[in-house]
């Protein structure tokens, strides 16, 4: 299992600032920074901080967030990466002046899908699961204790990903962006349903 404290993790694009505390990650992102491919915006980023491991055939990767979100498109949560074609990127973000749910696949082209949760200051528990060719998203509802289900994707099969810690701020510098208790571990049972 990875843990925060483990020495396996690299970055792609190191932010400014990142320090690592008790099993935490805080970062503060770099000016303008994200993952994105084309669709829509008619754009691609591939600057976002991205702090991962490499971890071959099925896993879950989980992480608490916890971010000062006060711009549009602030973002930080769970990635999971092929290359800077094929991505999967999942966690909170700020829009329309709200924190959202929010799962960017990216096969080629990206798409954007946005889910209304309950926030909570104490931030919020992501699950990203793959399963062969595809990866599952949960996030951990604290009012009930139970994972709730926000995408099952395609992704395409391959021995290796990487896998971890993923921030964003598309129109500023300066994020901050807590992680805590990030693991990597065995993939949970392909059951979708209780």
């Amino acid at each position: 299992m990875t843990t925060l404290g483990n020495t396996d993790l690299t970055w792609l694009n190191p932010p400014p600032h990142h320090a690592f505390g008790d099993n935490t990650l805080h970062v503060r992102t770099g000016k303008e920074t994200d993952f994105w491919r084309e669709t829509f915006y008619d754009f691609w980023r591939d600057n976002g901080h991205f702090l991962c491991r490499q971890v071959e055939g099925d896993f879950s990767a989980e992480v608490t967030v916890r971010g000062d979100y006060k711009v549009l498109y602030d973002q930080a949560g769970l990635m999971v990466r092929l290359s800077e074609t094929h991505w999967v990127k999942a966690g909170i973000e700020f829009t329309d002046g709200l924190m959202y749910f929010s799962v960017v696949v990216t096969n080629d082209a990206s798409d954007w899908s946005l889910v209304s949760i309950p926030a909570s200051p104490d931030g919020i528990r992501i699950r990203l699961t793959r399963h062969a060719e595809a990866i599952r998203v949960q996030y951990l509802d604290a009012s009930d204790g139970h994972w709730k289900p926000v995408r099952l994707a395609y992704f395409p099969p391959s021995k290796t990903v990487d896998v971890g810690m993923m921030c964003c701020s598309p129109q500023r510098e300066g994020f901050e962006v807590t992680f805590s208790d990030f693991s990597v571990g065995a993939a949970i049972s392909r059951e979708l349903h209780d």
